[in-house]
């Protein structure tokens, strides 16, 4: 998940388990079924929110995941996972409505949708992974947009230095001035009050995707030859051990590239009906997907094409582009503003619960106090708001600062929520709503999906967690260098 969404309004993704306001008419042109006003999202609508929401920073580290595969296993995994996730989505769109296709009961969130169809255990569960996945995802942000930051500023001193000079710097102070940005973005109390923020990180997304295809495509014309091999990596350049462990991590950094099933259902929650909101979900999914796939197909195998075993675990960052100069610094910046918004659209979910749970353990907590600001609408500062997401912040970019691993970091991020997220309660809540016999042939066949799937998130998981060792080996605390 690589990558954020503008679709997250407060009511939809962040307290959606208050009433819903009643209308009288529940057949008014103006309200839907559940009293809410009138949807009017499209396939087209929907198509857009999933290839924002999946396009981001993931999309970095598709050339160095390639260059693990090779030219064969490379392509066909990021078709096998755009596949899975097409399927599961499918499953997933059945269950925006508990019972009925087009009259049950709506539900507004991916928990929502386990609580009233799976209920006990796998709700807690769900919720483990969903918001350890989605601090993940801050964490990983926070390391993307200090590189980006430290990438910027070596790109000039290469430019000065003729490349004479190594210009190693830390990315400590930039993981600092993210965090002190974010500490203040986190204060506004909801999402929905800076959706333009969210809506520039989309623009920016995609600038920096555009940016790093295109200079793949001018590197393979300067070589005047594809690099790369059939199998990737050779045994050798690696040891045989690192050449299983990044392939493992690889199947992390795609998975990471492909994630959006956490805000699946919100995004159906746009849309109009009739049709039914399940149908236009799977034909947007099949649409935003093969977009997604081929536009990741062209930036990873361009990457790869360009560079070859050499392949960057960042684009953008990796410097095996020096010139334009000022086009990847422009490529670096927009990365830059991308995560400044994405932080606040994985972090809003986060803050939600915890404050939701608070006051309801303590009422008083959320007390507010007015604070007059000159030719601006009085500012609410909530004390308990301003301590505890502040400390939050603070937390992310601690970790962040000892573990500055972008590549290793999404390979984590993406196996912990493959499986659990995209496929698990997919599956279950699918088997639960069709009543499908337990032992019967399609019951088998989906517990052997599921199961293969889990098979791929643990590789991929403990090839991530052992690049993470082997990187902390001859790494510093505190002083990392780029």
């Amino acid at each position: 998940m690589t990558g954020n969404t503008t679709i997250l309004s407060h009511h939809q993704a962040f307290d959606v388990e208050g009433d819903v306001v009643s209308h009288t008419d529940s057949a008014s042109k103006c309200f839907d079924d559940d009293g809410r006003l009138k949807r009017t999202g499209s396939v087209w609508t929907a198509s857009s929110h999933i290839i924002t929401a999946v396009i981001g920073s993931g999309v970095l580290s598709l050339a160095w995941a390639i260059a693990q595969l090779g030219w064969i296993a490379g392509p066909a995994v990021m078709i096998l996972f755009s596949l899975v996730t097409i399927y599961t989505s499918s499953f997933l769109a059945d269950c925006y409505r508990s019972g009925d296709i087009n009259s049950g009961k709506r539900n507004y969130t991916y928990m929502d949708a386990v609580r009233s169809i799976l209920g006990g255990a796998n709700v807690t569960l769900c919720g483990i992974f969903q918001y350890l996945n989605l601090f993940g995802i801050v964490i990983g942000y926070t390391i993307a947009a200090s590189i980006s930051m430290t990438a910027i500023k070596r790109s000039n001193c290469f430019h000065k230095s003729g490349h004479k000079n190594p210009c190693h710097m830390s990315s400590n102070q930039y993981m600092i001035m993210f965090g002190v940005i974010e500490i203040f973005l986190s204060q506004i109390p909801d999402f929905d009050q800076i959706w333009w923020l969210s809506s520039v990180a989309a623009v920016m997304s995609f600038t920096y995707s555009i940016i790093g295809l295109a200079l793949g495509i001018a590197k393979v014309a300067e070589n005047g030859i594809i690099k790369g091999s059939l199998t990737g990596i050779s045994i050798g350049a690696v040891s045989e051990t690192q050449k299983i462990w990044k392939t493992f991590q690889a199947l992390g950094d795609i998975a990471f590239a492909y994630s959006y099933a956490v805000v699946l259902i919100e995004i159906q929650d746009t849309l109009k009906s009739p049709p039914s909101e399940a149908k236009s979900m799977k034909k947007a999914t099949k649409i935003s997907i093969a977009v997604t796939t081929t536009f990741y197909m062209l930036c990873g195998c361009m990457g790869y094409a360009a560079f070859g075993d050499a392949a960057p675990g960042n684009l953008l960052t990796g410097f095996g582009f020096y010139n334009p100069f000022w086009l990847i610094d422009i490529a670096n910046a927009a990365i830059v503003v991308h995560l400044v918004g994405a932080y606040q659209v994985f972090a809003q979910p986060i803050f939600a619960f915890v404050e939701k749970t608070a006051t309801q353990r303590w009422p008083n907590i959320d007390k507010e106090f007015k604070i007059e600001i000159p030719c601006l609408p009085p500012y609410k500062l909530n004390l308990f708001r301003l301590v505890w997401r502040t400390v939050f912040v603070i937390l992310t970019t601690v970790i962040s600062m000892l573990l500055p691993f972008f590549n290793d970091i999404v390979g984590v991020i993406g196996a912990l929520g493959f499986w659990p997220l995209t496929v698990y309660f997919p599956v279950e809540m699918y088997i639960s709503q069709k009543k499908i016999p337990k032992w019967s042939n399609r019951w088998i066949c989906l517990q052997i999906f599921s199961g293969a799937c889990l098979v791929v998130s643990v590789v991929a998981a403990v090839g991530s967690i052992a690049g993470v060792l082997l990187d902390l080996k001859n790494y510093k605390p505190f002083q990392s260098n780029i």
